[in-house]
């Protein structure tokens, strides 16, 4: 986990809600949310068979107004920004010069605008870097980061609970596309995003609306056999599908190549951009020293981040986040290796016990 994640977590606004429920609060991204609402692998379950609802307050939401607004973010950004059609998203890496990941970043296109969202964590350092390149350009950044908030529902019964709240057909959309539309009466923006292979919603509101907007996303989980769900259960879903954190799995030690996000974060053929020639030397050469791996562990205690693995009696690479998976029925682990014992199946050493290089499910 990168530094910066162990400052005090930030309440999230409905923070005291989920208390209230009796939710058990950990910190995640920085932010107090829940770990669990009592069951943590009845919660995996909803996502696997039903439906989880999931708290996303973690994020910091800006806005890039301006007739420079695309060229701007195209010229930071690794990802296309300049072909975006208003309704279409898509996510990138904010690197410095070294090509070391500073930011992951969704960039959405309205008709007038583009919405960015990142993590609450790295606001604070996160604005005036991006301010820094607005030399010439004209264009004017805003914070929106207290105005909204966002809800998901994850599950094999997430499209089917959207089109009867809202009649958006999410199977039709294109990842990271968005529409607006209404739940019940709150406005929303519906982004469909499928992290575990199954298209999945989110739903960003007004903050002032987000207590509703739960109360209403929960009921209809709970009718259709599901529920909300914590980070606990979040976290092996996460790792069992193979998806980095940033934060966690992912930022300033690395660059896009170590971190796996080469195919998903980055346009090759968009022109220049801040970091790219670090990015373009290492497609060149075609390798990495290291890569991201996930692990199958043989110790019943959980590793921390940073445990090292061993091979050959030589430490080779650490441990970045690791959890219970209920479909390895095993503990998992995701974090850097030497790219040569990187394979699927090799052997290494965790805490003195052997472990796999698995695929993820």
């Amino acid at each position: 986990m990168d530094a910066a994640l162990k400052h005090a977590p930030m309440d999230t606004p409905l923070a005291e809600t989920h208390r209230t429920a009796g939710a058990n609060m950990g910190e995640w991204f920085g932010c107090a949310l829940p770990s669990d609402f009592g069951d943590w692998q009845a919660e995996y379950r909803f996502a696997r068979k039903t439906v989880a609802l999931l708290d996303k307050n973690y994020r910091a939401y800006l806005g890039f107004a301006g007739p420079d607004r695309v060229r701007y973010l195209n010229a930071i950004l690794t990802n296309n920004i300049k072909d975006l059609k208003p309704g279409e998203g898509v996510a990138s890496l904010f690197l410095n010069p070294q090509g070391r990941i500073q930011a992951e970043i969704e960039t959405y296109a309205e008709a007038d605008k583009l919405f960015c969202v990142s993590f609450a964590l790295i606001r604070e350092k996160l604005i005036p870097a991006l301010d820094h390149f607005i030399i010439m350009d004209d264009v004017m950044l805003t914070d929106e980061s207290g105005k909204f908030g966002t809800l998901a529902l994850e599950g094999p019964q997430a499209a089917g609970i959207t089109k009867a709240l809202c009649g958006l057909e999410i199977t039709e959309m294109a990842e990271l596309s968005w529409r607006q539309a209404n739940v019940g009466a709150i406005p929303c923006r519906i982004v469909r995003r499928s992290s575990g292979g199954i298209p999945g919603v989110e739903f960003l509101c007004e903050q002032s609306q987000l207590r509703a907007l739960w109360n209403g996303l929960s009921h209809a989980a709970k009718l259709s056999g599901g529920g909300p769900a914590g980070y606990t259960a979040l976290n092996a879903l996460r790792l069992e599908a193979g998806v980095p954190w940033f934060g966690y799995d992912f930022g300033e030690k690395q660059i896009p190549h170590e971190a796996g996000l080469e195919k998903s974060h980055i346009s090759y053929t968009k022109g220049c951009y801040t970091g790219q020639e670090i990015v373009e030397r290492v497609r060149s050469r075609g390798q990495v020293n290291r890569v991201r791996a996930l692990f199958q562990l043989s110790v019943a205690e959980l590793p921390g981040a940073e445990t090292p693995i061993i091979f050959d009696g030589k430490e080779i690479g650490y441990l970045t986040r690791a959890s219970y998976s209920p479909e390895f029925q095993a503990n998992i682990a995701m974090g850097y290796i030497r790219r040569e014992q990187s394979a699927v199946g090799s052997i290494v050493q965790i805490r003195g016990a052997n472990a796999a290089v698995i695929s993820p499910r």
